[in-house]
């Protein structure tokens, strides 16, 4: 059998799937290597866990992703080891997360105007408290 024989129901019926390929599989991430660096780097929890890339995942796992600003929390459904498309690959997880916090879908800030020079400290405070990094 060649991997263009292969259907939908036969990758679906594996018993693991290596994590990296099931987050680029599902599209979590763009690409196969970037989800492997989330997951070197710590973004990646398994059943509130710290995951590798190369951890195998079955169906019913937690799969939490760290965002700037927010996590998302995925339950596995199906297991996939090749990319499909956006219609299926939603199929294969239920996104247990909430809503996306609103600040991180607000429009840009506007910057400053040229010439006026560097904030004072005053204005740089302002600026923080406006930006949610305010203490």
């Amino acid at each position: 059998m060649t991997a263009e024989d292969t259907t939908a129901e036969d990758i679906t019926a594996l018993a693991s799937a290596r994590l990296d390929l099931w987050l680029w599989s599902v599209r979590i991430f763009k690409t196969r290597s970037l989800a492997a660096d989330e997951c070197k780097g710590g973004h990646v929890r398994v059943n509130d866990a710290p995951a590798k890339p190369s951890q195998k995942l079955k169906k019913g796992d937690i799969v939490k992703v760290r965002y700037p600003g927010w996590e998302r929390v995925f339950k596995v459904e199906k297991l996939l080891v090749k990319r499909v498309g956006a219609p299926i690959a939603v199929t294969c997880y239920e996104d247990l997360s909430g809503p996306r916090p609103a600040y991180l879908s607000m429009p840009p800030i506007a910057k400053r105007e040229r010439g006026s020079g560097r904030p004072t400290k005053k204005e740089r405070r302002a600026l923080d408290e406006l930006r949610g990094r305010g203490a």
